[in-house]
């Protein structure tokens, strides 16, 4: 399941936000069926990015969650701004 529609939107909470510049990570709404593996694969390739590990969750709305943690070479910032988030 290697498409770039696993990744739906990213999560821009407060908490989000301070994952991005406390932490180095992101926080991505993604595919009920998306792997681990397949979001660090897809997102790597989308923003060619190095990923330490990638943690999912399901939340209360019945949505899954994936918080990407960055390498220190690939700051979150950046990814943000790419993105319109900051």
């Amino acid at each position: 399941m290697k498409n770039l529609n696993l990744l739906k939107h990213p999560r821009m909470t407060e908490k989000a936000m301070n994952r991005i510049e406390l932490n180095n990570e992101l926080v991505f709404i993604v595919d009920k069926k998306a792997t681990k593996k397949d979001i660090k694969e897809v997102f790597e390739k989308e923003f060619e990015a190095k990923i330490i590990k990638v943690n999912t969750m399901n939340d209360t709305k019945g949505r899954k969650k994936a918080i990407i943690k960055l390498s220190e070479e690939t700051p979150a910032v950046d990814i943000a701004t790419k993105l319109g988030m900051m």
